[in-house]
């Protein structure tokens, strides 16, 4: 054999990312299966500055991150790390409490793993939230963007390499962010009280901040926000079948829209002062959601490969 053809016969058996393997799937959603006896329709994951929505609702169960099989865990200050069920309005919702980056040296296949494990647990709606800066003039500190759409300048996709058995290698993202989640979360905001626009968020790889040469060409492509996170998450939870909504609670001006300068505190400053709002907007997402979405109590149970039993 060649030595071209060699090293292609390398990047085939290569291409598979660490963190998707139909074993350490099984072995994840077993774990969390044995532990959340209950049948969870929701999912909410929960940025910077989202983590107070937890303080004030009935903690079922509390599951590590890193305790699952198979799963990394992240490390940024602002970020729990776990799995907990809760009961919101006398329904069970699971909270990932944080979530790992891309930034922190994870690939994107390993960030999104969570999302394949809810769909094997048989959730069917997850609302997807991060912190973000505002591009777009008026998204302002402490407001909200709902996920219209995304740009992926992270230079990576979860799906690159074999599919798992069952899951399209090709899915659609015609429709990321479900149009009727989106409605919701619109009209969640206006019973909340909170300001909130629709837009689209681009996702970077960080850990650095932009440069404002940078935000004048993500404005160009359209970003009306700019954030680290959420669309690996995003890609995967669509290729599973799951409805997706997503939120971006703005914590600042992107760079050079104004003369300060960005640092991590101010994120999770801004996150803390907005806390309650967040968690009014999203306590009112999961009400509205339960109720119009008409989720069945019991829902299908799905295999590790995605494929309903």
């Amino acid at each position: 054999m060649s030595r071209s053809r060699q090293r292609r016969s390398a990047g085939v058996t290569q291409a598979k990312k660490p963190g998707d393997g139909a074993a350490q799937l099984t072995a994840a959603s077993c774990y969390l299966r044995r532990r959340f006896r209950r049948p969870i329709r929701l999912a909410v994951v929960l940025g910077s500055g989202f983590s107070s929505v937890l303080d004030s609702l009935a903690i079922e169960r509390r599951v590590p991150f890193g305790a699952v099989p198979g799963l990394v865990s992240g490390s940024v200050e602002g970020h729990l790390g776990a799995f907990v069920a809760a009961r919101v309005a006398d329904e069970p919702v699971l909270f990932l409490a944080g979530r790992a980056h891309v930034y922190e040296g994870f690939s994107a296949a390993q960030v999104a793993m969570p999302m394949r494990i809810l769909a094997a647990l048989g959730i069917q709606v997850v609302l997807l939230t991060n912190a973000a800066g505002g591009i777009h003039p008026r998204l302002f500190p402490g407001s909200f963007m709902i996920l219209r759409d995304h740009l992926n300048f992270q230079g990576d996709n979860p799906l690159i390499g074999v599919p798992p058995d069952g899951w399209p290698q090709f899915p659609d993202m015609t429709r990321v962010y479900d149009p009727e989640l989106r409605g919701l979360l619109r009209e969640a905001a206006k019973t909340a009280g909170v300001s909130a626009r629709e837009g689209v968020y681009l996702a970077v790889t960080g850990p650095s901040f932009e440069t404002p040469a940078e935000i004048r060409a993500f404005r160009c492509l359209g970003a009306d926000a700019v954030g680290m996170s959420t669309v690996p998450e995003a890609i995967v939870a669509r290729q599973c079948g799951l409805r997706v909504a997503g939120l971006s609670l703005i914590t600042n001006r992107a760079a050079g829209l104004t003369r300060g300068t960005l640092s991590h505190d101010e994120v999770l400053a801004r996150g803390e002062a907005a806390s309650a709002a967040a968690g009014r907007l999203i306590l009112e997402f999961v009400r509205m959601a339960m109720i119009a979405l008409k989720l069945p109590r019991d829902p299908v149970p799905v295999q590790a490969s995605g494929r309903a039993r």
